[in-house]
Order: structure tokens, then C-alpha cells, then sequence
């Protein structure tokens, strides 16, 4: 593991002055649940990455919205906000750590091995926030920032309000937010020709319905989610 760790060390670009503080970054509970005697609770806590991918998260979204305000000042702040939800969601996140080789280094359980853990968006995110929290308590906000700024910087260059409107996650988190189920996409019909074809989504939720369309699946996906977004932020009608 030394050795994996010093090549890890290399390809952040953060020489730790606690290295078990990267160790438990790339350490997953499934592999700490494996390792360590049952009941132990509190020594799988500390060897595992969960509260370090809290602060992460945190020390990301401030260094994030810090690097918008620099480049956007001019911008409101819904559009900064969606930008910033853009940068900081699983799937750029992932995407990042893939850049990182960073599933290579991940310590994960074997069940995790055997379903793919190492390339899982979910879990590769949560690494990467969690390698952000070991350089934040290794040498502070600054060096943190730093790293951020290095692996954002190709997002951050081309990060715009309308590139970074994603209705389908943001209808998905409104609706976890009210603790309502994800919402299911149907295509209900496709027309036209085979070079320009139109398709009709169908978005479905436990209070609602409604239906988009777009010249591909996604688009009509997005549609369907922004149009029932709207219809989620209307007043809702008592019956008296």
C-alpha cells in the first residue's frame, strides 16, 4: 500500500505531512467492515473515509463558489448556483477521479470488487471529496484550494449557466427533498423520420405527470423534468 500511496501522493500533487490521513481517504467502510473484528465500531469509523468525504464536501463547495465569484461577478446568484451544482454533482466529481486514476487506489471490500466498486460514479465521487478533506486537514484551506482549482480548472474554464442545467438532477433532489421517490422516465412514442426524429417522454412522480419532447431521448427527458419542476414550484391547491 506504501507504494500505491506514494504514486497517489504524485499524481494529487500534495505531499502529506500525515500520510494516514490520504490512506484513510482512499479506504472504503466495506473495507474496514472486512479487516476489522466485528463490534469494533468506533476503529472502523476512524479508518474509513465517510467523515472525511463530509468535510470535503464542504471545503469543495466553498472553493468552488469562490473560483465562480472570481470569474463570474457579474453573474446572479441562481446562475452562479447552477453552475456551482454543475461542478460539484457525482457525475463531474467521477469524472475527475477517473482522470486521477483515483479507483486504482481506492481500498474497497470484496464484495465492492466484484461489482465494480473501483469504477461506481458514487463511489469515486465520494473518494475525491474525501482526498480533498486529507490535504484540507493536512496543510489547510489554501493548499486544498489549490488542488481544487488544479483539477476543476478545464470545468471551471468552460462552466456556463446554460451548460450546467441538469432539470433531471435538480427535479430528483427537489422531490429527495420533500422525501418523495426519484421520478421514472418513459418514452411514450418517437415520430418522424430516422435523421430528425421527435421523442415524447413521459415523467411520472407520486403527485404528478407530465410529458416532453426533444429531438433525443435526454432532451426530452430534460424537458419533461423542467416542465414538472415547474409545476412543483406552483402553489399547491387546498380543497376547502
Amino acid at each position: 500500500m506504501s507504494q500505491n500511496i506514494a504514486k497517489l501522493e504524485s499524481l494529487i500533487g500534495h505531499k502529506f505531512r500525515d500520510i494516514s490521513l490520504l490512506e484513510r481517504a482512499v479506504t472504503h467502510r466495506s473495507w474496514a467492515y472486512e479487516r476489522l473484528p466485528e463490534g469494533a465500531e468506533e476503529e472502523i469509523r476512524e479508518c474509513q473515509n465517510e467523515s472525511l468525504e463530509f468535510v470535503g464536501d464542504s471545503v469543495l463547495g466553498l472553493a468552488i463558489a469562490e473560483q465562480l465569484y472570481l470569474r463570474n461577478p457579474k453573474s446572479s446568484e441562481g446562475d452562479l448556483t447552477l453552475m456551482k451544482h454543475h461542478l460539484v454533482s457525482t457525475g463531474t466529481l467521477a469524472k475527475l477521479a477517473q482522470n486521477l486514476n483515483l479507483g486504482e487506489f481506492m481500498r474497497v471490500g470484496r464484495g465492492e470488487e466484484k461489482t465494480g466498486g473501483r469504477r461506481k460514479q458514487a463511489l469515486l465521487a465520494d473518494t475525491l471529496e474525501a482526498v480533498i478533506s486529507a490535504i484540507f486537514f493536512d496543510s489547510g484551506y489554501i493548499s486544498a484550494r489549490a488542488f481544487v482549482n488544479r483539477i476543476f480548472a478545464e470545468e471551471l474554464r468552460s462552466a456556463t449557466p446554460k451548460t450546467s442545467i441538469d432539470y433531471k438532477t435538480l427535479l430528483q433532489e427537489t422531490l429527495q427533498a420533500e422525501k418523495l421517490s426519484a421520478p421514472v422516465y418513459t418514452v411514450v412514442k418517437n415520430e418522424g423520420p430516422p435523421h430528425d426524429p421527435t421523442f415524447y417522454v413521459e415523467a411520472v412522480w407520486e403527485s404528478g405527470k407530465v410529458e416532453g419532447k426533444g429531438n433525443s431521448i435526454k432532451s426530452a427527458e430534460m424537458m419533461a423534468a423542467n416542465l414538472a419542476l415547474q409545476q412543483l414550484q406552483k402553489p399547491s391547491k387546498r380543497k376547502s
